[in-house]
């Protein structure tokens, strides 16, 4: 999937659309910080990146473990 990467500067209680169906807004900015708001459709997944990333890890290993497990199994019909 290609994607492309808009950078933009927003001041406090300033939005960006994305679409016709999610909203950020700009609540609160501080030192080092910034506090969003994003409204968005409730079918709409909305996840800070280092959780996304866990739980690509997550899946990822559960599927080398179940991988592993299923070959263990087929592995011991075979050998009967």
């Amino acid at each position: 999937m290609e994607s492309t990467m808009l950078i933009l500067s927003r001041k406090s209680n300033e939005e960006i659309v994305i679409g016709n169906d999610i909203v950020i807004k700009v609540t609160e900015i501080s030192k080092g910080s910034v506090k969003i708001g994003i409204e968005a459709p409730k079918e709409t997944v909305i996840l800070r990146g280092e959780l996304r990333d866990q739980i690509e890890i997550a899946n990822r290993e559960a599927a080398t473990q179940s991988d592993l497990e299923a070959l263990g199994q087929l592995s011991d019909r075979l050998k009967r």
